[in-house]
């Protein structure tokens, strides 16, 4: 069974690695981006210039890598769940993963909000905090 078109756009941005050309084309500029109280940085981002400098902007240079890996992806219509977990590795060279789940609303063929729910405590010791 194929993915629907919903389930196929949250895919193809974790399957890019969160390209800056696939953002471009398939996140609405004007996202909602709501991340857990407790994870760093942690807040309502309204707008993608917003996210990507206030909280991306933020959150990397705390970490040598820091990435989402998809594990399940769930359709729900205009919604779209994604189980996963966060790879980072610390400026002092630690790995560690923590748990995530993304819920996506997609409307007119792009992203239109997430809230992330996410095991904050993990990502803050990474963090160094």
């Amino acid at each position: 069974m194929s993915d629907s078109p919903n389930l196929a756009l949250v895919r193809r941005l974790y399957d890019s690695g969160m390209a800056p050309d696939v953002i471009a084309e398939i996140i609405d500029p004007d996202i909602v981006w709501d991340i857990t109280p407790g994870f760093p940085y942690g807040g309502v981002y309204k707008t993608w210039a917003s996210a990507g400098a206030d909280f991306f902007g933020r959150l990397a240079p705390r970490f040598t890598s820091f990435g989402a890996v998809a594990e399940e992806f769930y359709d729900a219509g205009e919604h779209v769940f994604v189980r996963g977990h966060y790879h980072a590795v610390s400026k002092s060279g630690e790995e560690s993963d923590a748990r995530f789940i993304h819920l996506w609303t997609v409307g007119g063929g792009k992203l239109t909000h997430l809230i992330q729910a996410a095991d904050s405590h993990v990502v803050q010791q990474a963090a160094g905090n």
